[in-house]
């Protein structure tokens, strides 16, 4: 009998377990008979096993809160401060494409923010459509038609003026806040156009790289810059901190077959915006959008306008939307396109003249189908 005791014992040592009250009142109980003492050690193995069952359980709770408090000390994202100083391009609704035909760029962009330390600049020619391109990674990471290691980012666009200056109720720099406010989350690009003018000139400026460098340096938070080649070239190229940590993506003005993709991509927006509709088959369509991109060609542009493609096409189809609108139709006919051709400031006088002739050609049928009237040159 001394020796089953033993026995119980050796096994307790073996399962590290301490016996509670009970238990060791079940083994100090004397037994009157064999058959007492096999059933005590029954009941002894029984205990021994409910009481390591009972350890296990209590240990995946504390495993369960451990995970809870790492869960709390790591970044939670909190975008109330971005969203009430900038836009959020990744919960957007897009209606189309934003980035019809900058697929180079945007694979570019793509594989600069991967990398761990590194944050993008997009540097071309104003007008061309660089605020697009960070739009269409919106759009691809909403889409998740990204790859894995952008999955879940969030791009807020911040405007420089949201930037700069004090905060009036906390007397602190606004950039400051801002990027104390993202030492604190994860997984968010922000985009900033016109970059250069954080950077300025003279003895007070904004040491921008310097205090973006935290949160780039950790990899968590990526910036997206853009700003025009002269402006690169001015401001941007003086802060090597900056040049460092930012990598230049040029972007070209798009050619005009682009273009004119990139108009018939945009027209549905236009439409869904405006509530209106754009008459007329898509072989029609697309002979407008070809002759709006013809008329704003490089050399046709008022120089100091300083707009490019696609910027000065879209905002001359855009014009003859607002023809509709204003006159209470819901169609924009080819009428709207003229008036918006003629009545334009971005393209040279002599030039529209000369325009308004090729068109009167090209669209007379449609136009006395409409009108049955004659399209003159007067009109």
């Amino acid at each position: 009998m001394s020796d089953e005791l033993e026995l119980i014992d050796d096994n307790y040592l073996n399962n590290n377990i301490a016996l509670s009250n009970d238990d060791a009142e079940v083994i100090n109980e004397e037994p009157n008979t064999i058959d007492d003492l096999i059933d005590k050690i029954k009941e002894t193995k029984e205990s021994l096993e409910n009481s390591k069952e009972e350890m296990i359980d209590n240990s995946e709770i504390i495993g369960d809160n451990e995970d809870v408090e790492i869960g709390l000390n790591e970044p939670i994202n909190n975008f109330k401060l971005l969203e009430q100083y900038g836009e959020n391009f990744t919960s957007k609704e897009y209606i189309t494409n934003p980035a019809i035909g900058r697929d180079k760029e945007i694979k570019e962009l793509i594989v600069t923010l991967i990398k761990q330390e590194k944050s993008a600049i997009l540097v071309g020619k104003p007008g061309i459509g660089k605020t697009a391109i960070v739009e269409g990674l919106g759009y691809k990471i909403k889409n998740e038609d990204v790859p894995n290691a952008l999955l879940g980012y969030t791009i807020f666009k911040l405007n420089t003026a949201s930037l700069t200056g004090v905060d009036p109720i906390t007397n602190e720099l606004k950039i400051q806040k801002i990027v104390d406010n993202l030492k604190t989350q994860n997984k968010v690009m922000i985009f900033i156009d016109e970059i250069h003018t954080l950077i300025g000139t003279g003895e007070n400026t904004l040491d921008f790289a310097n205090i973006f460098k935290p949160i780039i340096d950790r990899g968590t938070v990526k910036i997206i810059g853009a700003t025009t080649s002269d402006e690169y070239d001015r401001y941007i190229l003086r802060d090597k901190a900056f040049v460092r940590r930012f990598q230049k993506i040029e972007v070209e003005e798009p050619t005009r077959e682009m273009v004119i993709q990139i108009m018939m991509g945009t027209y549905p927006k236009f439409e869904k915006k405006m509530n209106l509709k754009l008459k007329y088959s898509d072989f029609v369509k697309e002979k407008i959008m070809a002759f709006i991109t013809d008329l704003t060609s490089e050399f046709k542009r008022v120089y100091e306008t300083s707009v490019r493609y696609p910027d000065i096409a879209l905002t001359i189809l855009q014009q003859a939307f607002s023809y509709a609108s204003f006159d209470n139709r819901d169609e924009v006919n080819i009428r709207d396109i003229r008036k918006a051709i003629k009545t334009t400031k971005l393209v040279y006088p002599d030039v529209i003249k000369k325009e308004l002739i090729r068109f009167n050609k090209e669209f007379k049928d449609i136009y006395f189908i409409e009108t049955k009237q004659i399209l003159k040159d007067e009109l």
